[in-house]
């Protein structure tokens, strides 16, 4: 339903966690995804599913001092490797692609959308696709971070697990 000028914006990031997990950290918008959202997503809420197809999230994204409300209808087209999210009203497509690459993952977030028409479109042409690059660089980066987190926190020996100083 994208109609007008198609534009794209993409980010992508190597990181050193495996595949499985980082698609499940993406895919579980209950639980994970929400937690390495940057400061430009706010009021994020998952309305129906929680994990993978089926999920309906609403959030607002804030580009350039411009909040723009969205609905977003989540699909697997390649369950364990893609997931995308539709904007309910046909304006966005954002594709968040895991690619198992080493010791990790090749992680990219793309979204197309139809530009406004005009001088708002030239506009929107000349800064947005930079910001929401920038954006989704720094959404990698947080999914980096909370990766490692998690890694952590599974690491960690449980509270009540015998100590060799409690023996």
């Amino acid at each position: 339903m994208l109609q007008g000028m198609e534009l794209t914006a993409a980010a992508t990031r190597w990181i050193d966690a495996p595949p499985d997990r980082l698609y499940r950290y993406l895919a579980d918008f209950r639980n994970h995804h929400h937690r390495f959202l940057p400061e430009a997503f706010s009021d994020f809420r998952v309305l129906e599913g929680g994990y993978g197809t089926g999920t309906v999230n609403r959030f607002t994204m804030t580009l350039g001092g411009q909040p723009r409300r969205l609905r977003t209808i989540v699909t697997e087209p390649e369950p364990g490797q893609v997931l995308v999210e539709i904007a309910a009203d046909g304006s966005s497509r954002t594709k968040f692609t895991v690619t198992p690459e080493g010791t990790g993952a090749r992680v990219q977030i793309e979204t197309s959308w139809a530009s406004a028409r005009g001088l708002p479109g030239i506009m929107e042409r000349l800064v947005a696709p930079a910001m929401l690059r920038r954006v989704y660089a720094e959404e990698l980066e947080l999914l980096e971070l909370y990766a490692r987190s998690q890694d952590a926190r599974a690491a960690a020996p449980a509270a009540n697990e015998a100590s060799p100083l409690n023996a």
